[in-house]
């Protein structure tokens, strides 16, 4: 508690509630204040005081925020500020008004809809933008960083009211000289998202975040994650010797254009894989847009309103939605 006063009275931060608490940090809404009665909507993460005297903690900490503090793409969630009081590390990042994508996907199970095929593709697309980005940035010396983000999974994609879809929380990633890794030794990201060779513990690159990416996509179409078990260890033992279904058997909206793009993107084997998120990028694009007026952000918004309500902050209104997709039995 006594950090958190500091954040207000030495850096001018008024926490106005809590967003998420996790197992190492905790995130707050805030507004930064200002002069001239300037006010800004922030989002503040801060490590548990239990963690911040662990010097390990603090590397990871202090690793993540330097490398997104050059990730400035409309698709990544935008870090401002590292501070620090009285021992204890935070972060400041940019609110985004909206849900992230688990909330979404558990949103349409209470209403017994499934997500519209169109609207999951193009969630992905901006999703592949942010990795596109991330996954060529350079330092300033030209040298590639080789980020690896290894934690795709939906709670780690951000809708915004205003139809944005944003990347988010680099918190195990790796790349050159910034981040902690201990490939070889841990498993990164969440079980049920893991890639094949996250799962074996082999060394990941860019391909491994597409297979998550992929795993997500699936998740959106048919409701559920097919790799999912019980177990921990059964679930990365699904990823690693389960048949990748056609997903057109499971849901017949999906056509054969966008089961392809699901079938590359789940190779285990990654030379047969996407090679770049651009790649898996132009593919969801030609199938949306290639003979139609496919989704935009202003489309996903008004979407969103009418699955959760309007925000009071959004422009977008609520009329002429995508119709709901019934769900359908599992």
């Amino acid at each position: 508690m006594s950090s958190l006063k500091n954040i207000h009275n030495e850096f001018h931060y008024e926490l106005t509630r809590k967003i998420f608490e996790g197992g190492m940090g905790v995130v707050y809404e805030a507004v930064q204040q200002g002069a001239g009665h300037f006010r800004k909507r922030v989002a503040i993460k801060l490590i548990r005081e239990e963690y911040s005297s662990i010097p390990e903690f603090q590397k990871n900490f202090i690793g993540e925020a330097r490398l997104v503090a050059d990730l400035i793409h409309t698709n990544i969630v935008q870090t401002y500020h590292l501070g620090s009081v009285a021992g204890q590390y935070f972060m400041t990042m940019e609110y985004v008004n909206g849900v992230n994508l688990e909330e979404a996907m558990e949103r349409h199970r209470e209403l017994n809809r499934q997500f519209p095929v169109e609207i999951a593709a193009f969630i992905i697309s901006r999703v592949c933008r942010a990795l596109h980005y991330a996954h060529l940035k350079r330092d300033q010396e030209g040298r590639p960083l080789g980020i690896v983000h290894r934690d795709v999974n939906p709670k780690n994609i951000m809708l915004s009211h205003e139809g944005d879809v944003k990347l988010m929380d680099f918190g195990i990633a790796k790349a050159l000289d910034l981040m902690y890794s201990e490939e070889g030794r841990v498993i990164p990201g969440k079980d049920e998202y893991l890639s094949p060779e996250g799962a074996s513990y082999a060394v990941t690159d860019a391909r491994s975040d597409l297979f998550s990416l992929g795993i997500v996509l699936s998740e959106l179409l048919v409701g559920r994650n097919i790799f999912h078990a019980p177990e921990r260890l059964d679930s990365r033992r699904q990823i690693l010797i389960m048949p990748v279904p056609a997903f057109s058997s499971l849901r017949p909206e999906i056509d054969p254009r966008l089961d392809a793009i699901l079938q590359r993107a789940l190779n285990r084997k990654r030379d047969l894989r996407y090679q770049s998120a651009l790649e898996m990028m132009t593919d969801l694009e030609l199938y949306l847009y290639s003979d139609r007026y496919g989704p935009t952000n202003e489309k996903l918004a008004v979407y969103l309103a009418a699955l959760l309500g309007p925000s009071p902050e959004a422009s977008i209104p609520a009329a002429s939605a995508v119709p709901a997709t019934p769900l359908a039995p599992a």
